[in-house]
């Protein structure tokens, strides 16, 4: 069930590894609460799967999430933000944060041209969310976006830098000269950040979600009078396959300690 109650802990999830990248931007934007990670790693990518299976997924993840009586619900997956928002918040009553408005807040504020970037998973790219948030919010903006469904393996696969990783990201952003600004839309991608910087250059503004969705989190947690009194802050994480792989590329790719994900079945 969801919790009311401001010690109750945030759940977050996604597909994978990717999700961790927000997670990071929640501890340290909210260093009082408790959350719940939910890594569906026996099932990515989800983003190349239809929309059906993305929507029953996704009420997989969040049920899951529901079970530990949550009080706040973190999408930290683009593609269920694509695909899946409409059926999660028809069916839980709690505030729901999802990847896609504080990405396109913040690439609309970092673009002077308004020459504007997007690459995500291929269900991500293919219902045009980013396409349609970016041009409601600025009709003028010209957008440019293109799947890449190959990045999301790599990433799980611990792979983030090379020779290799460099040709593919060739191959997907030969057509983004000319922007100045790129949405990573994928949680897996800020982990790609390196390559994809040196390949752009320094004029390009890579956008992530992490940051902006922590700094959402935290501002509807006050709106909500759900922010924790509490001192002490700690993560349960989970995993539907792989645990020990995971919890060493939570600690080699994203950075963060003390990972000991339990495993779930889904």
């Amino acid at each position: 069930m969801i919790s009311s109650s401001p010690d109750a802990p945030i759940g977050v999830f996604d597909s994978g590894l990717g999700g961790l990248t927000v997670l990071k931007s929640c501890l340290e934007a909210m260093p009082n609460e408790r959350f719940v990670y939910l890594g569906d790693t026996a099932r990515t990518p989800y983003g190349s799967k239809a929309h059906e299976t993305i929507c029953r997924y996704a009420i997989d993840c969040t049920e899951f999430l529901a079970s530990h009586d949550v009080k706040f619900l973190v999408v930290a997956c683009n593609t269920v933000s694509a695909h899946a928002i409409s059926e999660i918040q028809s069916r839980y009553d709690c505030p729901i944060v999802s990847t896609v408005e504080p990405a396109v807040d913040a690439a609309l504020k970092a673009s002077k041209t308004g020459r504007i970037g997007v690459i995500g998973t291929r269900a991500t790219i293919v219902s045009k969310v980013y396409q349609k948030a970016l041009r409601a919010k600025n009709p003028s903006v010209e957008v440019v976006a293109k799947a890449c469904p190959l990045f999301v393996p790599f990433v799980e696969e611990g792979i983030v830098e090379g020779e290799i990783i460099d040709q593919v990201v060739e191959l997907y952003l030969s057509e983004m000269r000319g922007i100045d600004t790129l949405i990573l839309g994928c949680t897996h991608y800020p982990l790609l950040s390196k390559p994809l910087a040196k390949y752009l250059g320094p004029d390009v503004a890579l956008v992530t979600c992490s940051d902006t969705m922590a700094a959402v989190v935290r501002e509807r947690l006050a709106q909500d009078q759900l922010a924790t009194s509490q001192a002490t802050q700690s993560v349960e994480y989970f995993a539907s396959d792989a645990a020990d792989r995971f919890d060493a590329l939570a600690t080699q790719l994203v950075g963060l300690t003390n990972v000991r994900s339990r495993h779930i079945d889904l």
